[in-house]
């Protein structure tokens, strides 16, 4: 039942797709140009929210229309409206229609209809209260005070600029730093020799690394040196022996308050959220049941722990 019934509704979306396919493929009527042009005059200036039908007296206006594509899939959404306008007007028409049949034949005063308003009622309450206490509680201080926090726990690093040659053999690298020692060129040498490709078309340029960025024979290397050094022997790693050439160390810049607000505000909003609910749980008195309503069964008190046995007194050391 479940799976055919969530089939059903996987038909519905497609249906709606193609439905709004169809409407876009329709071409929109075409209007003959007046023989002459009209003067021009004051437009007068449009309503804010214009009415785009009416069904048997009642308005339907355009507020209703971006409702309706809000709910609908992702990539209808983002298809012109121009596209899907023909067929949201006749939804929100034909759903017009058949809520006016429903309140005819009296099914707003039905127990269904009054119980399903309540609970979409509570949850719009709920989600205006949450949204107040945020919006009250994410004070400049509150921001402030988590972007230290945030900075406390994500101390500057300090970076490397470095570049490399990367080659298979040990004799190969070795040969190579001989030259660089005689006043061969770094960037030449590593486009020429180098197997790391990417790092070769930029002359051996790795750009600005932290320490846990790179392989740990390889990071301790190159924080070992001296921006201008390169290293006096080859380094191993899992990817062959490197020679490295260090350019430049600095401490890497920490993100402003601008650039990590956003997900401060995040992580705010959900502590607020986490410690409203407990306020309310502190102050309320709650009483759950079990699934068939009888009471919930009462929890055993923790055992208390066995009293220790009395230590035996040591004897008397001899002598």
């Amino acid at each position: 039942m479940v799976q055919r019934v969530f089939r059903t509704a996987l038909l519905s979306v497609a249906a709606c797709g193609i439905a709004l396919a169809a409407h876009a493929q329709t071409p929109a009527p075409q209007t003959p140009a007046p023989a002459t042009p009209a003067p021009a005059a004051s437009a007068p200036a449009a309503p804010a929210d214009p009415v785009v039908a009416r069904v048997n007296g009642e308005e339907l206006h355009k507020s209703d229309v971006t409702r309706m594509v809000s709910q609908l899939p992702p990539q209808v959404q983002q298809m012109p409206i121009e596209m899907i306008y023909p067929a949201v007007i006749d939804q929100l028409v034909s759903g017009k229609l058949v809520s006016s049949a429903g309140y005819k034949a009296g099914l707003a005063d039905s127990a269904e209809v009054k119980d399903e308003i309540k609970r979409a009622e509570e949850r719009a309450v709920q989600r205006a209260f949450i949204q107040k206490e945020i919006k009250a509680r994410v004070t400049p201080e509150a921001l402030n005070k988590a972007y230290q926090d945030y900075l406390k726990e994500n101390p500057a690093q300090e970076e490397v600029k470095a570049a490399h040659i990367l080659v298979e053999k040990e004799d190969e690298a070795k040969a190579i730093i001989a030259q660089l020692k005689k006043g061969g060129d770094f960037a030449k040498l590593a486009k020429e020799k180098s197997k790391d490709a990417a790092a070769a078309a930029q002359g051996g340029d790795l750009g600005y690394f932290t320490k846990d960025a790179m392989v740990e024979p390889f990071a301790n290397a190159a924080f070992a040196m001296k921006p201008g050094e390169i290293s006096k022997e080859p380094v191993k790693t899992q990817f062959g022996w490197h020679i490295i050439k260090v350019e430049d160390k600095r401490t890497q810049p920490q993100p402003t308050l601008e650039e990590v607000k956003p997900q401060l505000e995040q992580a705010l909003s959900k502590d607020i959220v986490t410690a409203l609910v407990e306020e309310l749980r502190g102050k309320a008195k709650i009483e759950t049941f079990q699934i068939d309503g009888s009471p919930m069964p009462k929890e055993e008190p923790a055992a208390a722990p066995a009293p220790a046995a009395p230590a035996t007194p040591a004897e008397p050391a001899k002598k």
